[in-house]
Order: C-alpha cells, then structure tokens, then sequence
C-alpha cells in the first residue's frame, strides 16, 4: 500500500473511531463513514452515537463474535456488489486493533484497504486528567501495552519492567479485570506504593469516569466501582500532572524548533 488513501469505494478505508465521543473521530474518518453503505464495526468498543450521527442510513454489522473468516466475506461480498464499504474500529486500528490481518486477509481476493487513524484511550485519558503523558524530567517514554491473559504469557507481560524504567508512562490496555495482579506483581517487585494510577472508564464518552489513586490502593477503589472493562489504567507520576521541569522548548535556550524536551 502507498499509504494514500484511494477514492472511497475504491478500497476499503479502516476507520478508528475515536475513543468514543463523536465529536473526536477525524474529519476524513467521518467522511468516510457519510459515505458508507455497508459499516462493519467493533460492537460495544464503538461508541454508537457515532454511527447514529455519521451512518444513519448506512447497514450497521456488528463485529462481536464473528471470525475473520465472516467478517472478510462480509466486506468483500458487500465491495464486490459496488458498495461502499467501512470497517470501524475502536480508538485507533494500530493499537490492539487486529487490522492488519483484516487487510490481508482482503488482498488475498484483491480487494485493496488502507487505514485512517483514530486517536485512541490513552490520549483521551491523558485529556481528561489533564495531563501529559510525556513531563520534562517526569516521563520521557509513553509504553502502551496489555497485562497476561488469554492473548499473553506471564513471559509477555511487561508492565512491571515497563514501571520500573522509572520515567515511562505506562498505558494498560485490556487490563482492568486483572488490575489487582499487576498492583501485587508491582509491589512484590519493590515499587513504590505511592506511585500514582489513574483508571478512566469510557473516557470521553458521557458516563466517563475517573478513578485516581496508587498502586497501594487503587484495586479497591477499581473493585468498588465494579469496572472489569472498558477503561484504561495510566501508572507513573505523569499521571498526576505535577513535580515537572520547564521545558527546553519554552526556556529559550532550544535551537531546534522540533526540540520540546
């Protein structure tokens, strides 16, 4: 793929949808989904407002439970009829979106797709806490990942390495159900028990809420809530938003307009 996106109805765009607000979906992704006869999309990961605003007389099918196999006859059936096809997926395809072998699975019968991206949870997480997920002298790494479970072995997991770097931002997608062993697993590893943690479920759409608290106390807080999914867990003190040093970029002393460290 050239990366440019073809005419629509040409190919196949994958469109993120945002992290569930309608309003914060990209304009071209928005476009795309005016356009659309046919939208594919992640079940109750998508927002359906969105679909509502952008898609109201487009055929809506939802993803949940469908294998690859279903889904790209769907698609390709649909484009293949001279339908204007979407498949949307929650927040941003690249981040544990499962896109790629969607796309592939597509060329194999010809059919091209290319991705229009979506800004994704941690983003809207870093918004509604007010914060960066980057600090001058805080966080200098954002690591987005996923603890151990069914997709991952405990060798695959790397959340505690990630928090021990010390200056990362750690993003845990997928992981709120298994919250109270990565709190345990950071402790037995020597964490701090006041390192910050953050738990936004839905951020940025209307029942968004906001859970601040440490690794020492922050599962009974999450279990109180009763939040097994849906929501994203920020560790690191950018969560707090405070305790940074002034930027190079803003001190007078950068000598490269890109330099905003």
């Amino acid at each position: 793929m050239s990366g440019v996106p073809w005419q629509q109805g040409e190919a196949i765009p994958f469109v993120g949808a945002g992290p569930g607000n309608p309003e914060l979906i990209t304009v071209a992704g928005r476009e795309a989904l005016e356009g659309a006869d046919l939208v594919v999309h992640a079940g109750s990961l998508v927002n359906s407002d969105v679909l509502v605003a952008y898609a109201p007389d487009a055929r809506w099918v939802d993803s949940a439970g469908k294998d690859l196999e279903t889904l790209v006859e769907t698609m390709a059936t649909a484009y293949e009829d001279g339908e204007a096809v979407v498949r949307l997926h929650s927040g941003d395809p690249s981040i544990f979106g499962a896109a790629l072998e969607q796309i592939d699975a597509l060329a194999e019968r010809e059919i091209p797709a290319y991705v229009i991206p979506g800004v994704t949870a941690a983003f809207a997480a870093s918004a509604t806490l007010g914060t960066q997920l980057t600090l001058s002298g805080i966080a200098n790494h954002v690591a987005i990942t996923r603890p151990r479970g069914k997709t991952l072995d405990a060798e695959q997991d790397h959340v505690t390495e990630f928090v021990g770097m010390g200056d990362v931002t750690t993003a845990v997608y997928l992981g709120t159900h298994a919250i109270e062993g990565m709190m345990d697993r950071l402790l037995e590893a020597g964490e701090d028990p006041e390192t910050p943690v953050a738990v936004v479920y839905h951020a940025s759409w209307p029942d968004e809420d906001v859970i601040k608290g440490t690794i020492s106390d922050i599962t009974a807080q999450v279990e109180a809530a009763g939040y097994q999914a849906s929501a994203l867990v920020l560790i690191g003190e950018a969560v707090t938003g405070g305790g940074y040093d002034r930027s190079h970029l803003y001190g007078g002393w950068a000598t490269d307009a890109g330099d905003d460290s």
